[in-house]
């Protein structure tokens, strides 16, 4: 059968056209340039025809037909411009403006509304409608969402959107008629990690952004496209800067990609990039006070003491730590510059746990397959990763999956997660439960296990039955590592197992990137015993862990807040402080790193310089400075092109950062992707729980998974966030203690202690705390573990 042997020709407005059987008229139309008059309708959401703003003539109808509702069919003739057509589109517009607002002048939509641009075309210059307009009172729908609800035309695109993309009913309609209003069921926010959305689908003023609520016009606004560089979706939006100032993000079409979407995360983001904690000029520590310095005098300052402390106790001495959100150029001069002088002492991992099995690392931890394949699979297992969390646009790809292609998805997780779409929830051991499911399963399907490889508790035999029969029936099924899988203290033999399971199963194994550019890093060599292109490093060198527990003589770090950016808490800053020379490059400056540092050097943020970010899928993102750098601040890559200069080190003398990704490039020329490893790694027996300890489960707040996130104050407002600065306990286990909800108790770990509020969470398993790592709990480790909890204040 041909693949055209289905296509339909219609005639629209004299031009044949051809579509598919199935194939609304609006959607040929749309393919062909010809446009139609819409509110209600949007290509990601199904069909409502509701607001009749599409209404054309079609030969033998009795009457206009919507054209988002109207199949096409053999020899249909459409006119779009016809005196009915036109009659009928100026009489619902006229319908539509009854009781809509004349706001227009202090609107923040205005210069991009909907209505107002149709309302140019199609409305008439004097209303017959006098009476007084309806008013509806506005929701305060959170944080993120400002309303005006009597601006609201009811084309219900943020219903659809919320019960057919972000899989929350939190919008919906009330009332009939005249007293229709959209709100929500209950009073209270908006909590989807995709809320923001609306904002773009709302084709009027009722819904906006609220942190740049009445801050520019759209007319004053320069739009410039750049990607997410928050996870390694690297989602594609534009930057809307004015005075060369982020003033508001909206998304960038890749179907590819993100499709139409953006998750909150990334579209709030901009609000922490420039805060008052920007560090304006380079700084330098003197007799423990700190002095404002000139770039030439900091950068000389570097390179002499670097030089000094390599030449004295040489190569070993220097070590660096750099942030998996920098740019590839900044990631591959950072290596580049540790090996220039003989140390291999750098890495990325700043969350990792285990290091065991680093023979066996892929070339770089990717997805497995695009992204868009994603959306196409048919039995899915997911190993220790937060769905809406980790990568919070992943969790709608699986959703798509589930909706779409009936997906049988199965999640292996010590919390039960509140998922959008139906999925098997298995609950796990909270230490060392993950490895445990693996080897039941991996012996299960037949997979020979490494000698002395065993459970530390029983698995349900029913867990694994169906696990493994839904993964063998899919005709497109993989296995992905979530974050939590990949921080565990047993990470090594969890993707073992993984890689031999996926193997006999004949699965495709994904591992969900952290941090921004974590794939990036891998190929520029930002670990200690690979090279670009992962070819095998010469010699050995310590890995974060190692640097963070016992800090080299001279330390250098980029992007990185130790405190709160890796599994050592506040012990790295007490660590960091013993070292004889701390060169931090940071766009931010904490407390903290006045404590540590010896010398500051400000760098740019993300949308400040050029650089290159690869994506879970291996997909090389170049992109070029938005606005101006802060005050004295410079490009990461620059910096670092000076320091090797100064350093005397060769392979320095780039011009752009074209030619470092260039370079990087012709190294990894010959990479072929794969997550499997044939590595076993360490297996550490699992601490038995104590009448007095409680198992700590720790995974990365939402909210807090980098520093501009963290200082982004609207994402820090909303209700997730908040929650997730929390102590979150079974009431069950509350009620043993006779704990109550938002009381005060003191969490003791690793012999350090910090007070925390209790929040009763159903989803949390008896006998443990779900203890997010964020800013509320960065003097502890997060490497989870027992911890003891007590009500009295205890010092660390």
């Amino acid at each position: 059968m041909s693949i055209h042997d289905d296509l339909i020709t219609i005639e629209v407005d004299g031009i044949p056209l051809k579509g598919r059987k199935g194939d609304m008229l609006i959607e040929v139309t749309d393919q062909a340039g010809i446009n139609i008059p819409r509110f209600c309708y949007h290509r990601k959401l199904s069909i409502a025809a509701n607001c009749r703003m599409c209404l054309v003539e079609v030969a033998r109808a009795p009457k206009p037909l919507p054209a988002c509702s109207t199949p096409i069919s053999e020899g249909m003739r459409v006119l779009t411009r016809s005196p009915k057509a036109l009659a009928a589109q100026r009489a619902t517009m006229e319908f539509l403006l009854i009781n809509h607002p004349l706001d227009c002048p202090i609107c923040d939509q205005g210069g991009e509304c909907e209505l107002q641009d149709l309302a140019m075309g199609y409305g008439e210059g004097v209303g017959q409608y006098s009476e007084v307009k309806r008013v509806v009172k506005d929701k305060n729908i959170g944080p993120l969402i400002a309303t005006d609800m009597t601006r609201c035309i009811h084309c219900t695109r943020c219903v659809r959107f919320g019960e057919e993309i972000a899989g929350l009913k939190e919008l919906g309609v009330v009332g009939r008629s005249d007293h229709m209003e959209i709100g929500t069921y209950i009073a209270k926010s908006v909590t989807s990690e995709l809320s923001g959305n609306v904002i773009d689908l709302c084709p009027v003023g009722a819904l906006t952004a609220k942190p740049s609520r009445y801050t520019a016009r759209p007319w004053e606004l320069v739009q410039q496209p750049h990607i997410s560089t928050h996870d390694a979706f690297g989602s594609n939006l534009y930057l809307h800067t004015r005075d060369g100032k982020v003033m508001r993000t909206v998304p960038r079409d890749n179907d590819l990609i993100n499709e139409t979407w953006l998750s909150d995360r990334d579209r709030y983001a901009y609000t922490g990039l420039f805060t008052e904690d920007r560090l304006a000029q380079p700084m330098v520590k003197r007799d423990g006070q700190w002095h404002a310095t000139d770039w030439d005098t900091a950068l000389a300052l570097v390179a002499e003491k670097i030089q000094g402390i390599v030449q004295q106790q040489g190569a070993q001495a220097l070590g660096g730590l750099i942030s998996p959100n920098a740019s590839l150029e900044e990631l591959y001069l950072f290596q580049k510059i540790i090996r220039g002088m003989g140390s291999n002492n750098v890495d990325h991992r700043l969350r990792q746990t285990d290091f065991s099995a680093d023979a066996g690392d892929p070339v770089m931890p990717w997805f497995g397959m695009d992204i868009a394949q994603i959306s196409q699979l048919t039995s899915v297992l997911v190993i220790g990763g937060s769905i809406r969390e980790d990568i919070p646009l992943f969790g709608h790809r699986l959703r798509m999956a589930a909706l779409t292609k009936r997906a049988r998805i199965h999640v292996v997780h010590p919390v039960k997660e509140s998922l959008t779409f139906r999925a098997a929830q298995w609950p796990c051991a909270p230490d060392g439960g993950l490895l445990d499911v693996l080897i039941a399963l991996s012996r299960t399907a037949g997979v020979t296990l490494p000698e002395g490889l065993v459970e530390s508790a029983p698995v349900d035999t029913e867990l694994c039955t169906k696990i493994l029969a839904d993964l063998e029936q899919g005709a497109n099924a993989a296995i992905f590592l979530g974050h939590l899988a990949q921080n565990d203290p047993q990470y090594g033999a969890i993707r073992y197992l993984a890689g031999r399971l996926s193997k006999a199963l004949d699965v495709s194994l994904g591992i969900l990137p952290q941090g921004g550019n974590q794939p990036g890093a891998w190929l520029a060599g930002a670990v200690p015993h690979r090279l670009a292109g992962g070819q095998a490093a010469v010699g050995t060198g310590a890995n974060a862990q190692t640097l963070l527990q016992s800090p080299t003589p001279a330390m250098l770090l980029l992007g990185v807040e130790p405190d709160l950016d890796t599994q050592a808490g506040t012990e790295a800053v007490a660590r960091l402080r013993e070292a004889e020379c701390v060169v931090s490059l940071v766009s931010h400056v904490s407390s903290s790193q006045l404590e540590f540092a010896d010398i500051l050097l400000p760098i740019g943020t993300a949308v400040e310089s050029a650089g290159t970010w690869v994506n879970g899928e291996g997909r090389w993102q170049p992109q070029r400075g938005i606005v101006r750098s802060w005050a004295q601040s410079r490009p990461g890559w620059k910096v670092l092109r000076v320091l090797g200069n100064l350093l005397d080190l060769a392979g320095f003398d780039f011009m752009d950062a074209a030619e470092v990704r260039a370079e990087v490039q012709s190294q990894c020329a010959e990479v072929s992707l794969s997550n499997e490893s044939d590595v076993l790694g360490a297996v550490r027996p699992v601490a038995a729980s104590s009448a007095e300890g409680w198992v700590r489960i720790a995974p990365v707040a939402m909210y807090a998974i980098d520093g501009v996130i963290r200082r982004a104050a609207p994402l820090q407002m909303t209700d997730l966030a908040k929650k997730q600065r929390h102590c979150l306990v079974n009431p069950a286990d509350a009620a043993e203690q006779n704990w109550d909800e938002g009381g005060v108790v003191t969490i003791t770990q690793s012999g350090c202690s910090t007070e925390m509020t209790v929040k009763f969470d159903d989803s949390v398993p008896q006998g443990a705390l779900l203890i997010y790592v964020s800013e509320v709990s960065a003097v502890l480790p997060a490497i989870g573990g027992l911890v003891e909890v007590s009500r009295e204040v205890v010092a660390c």
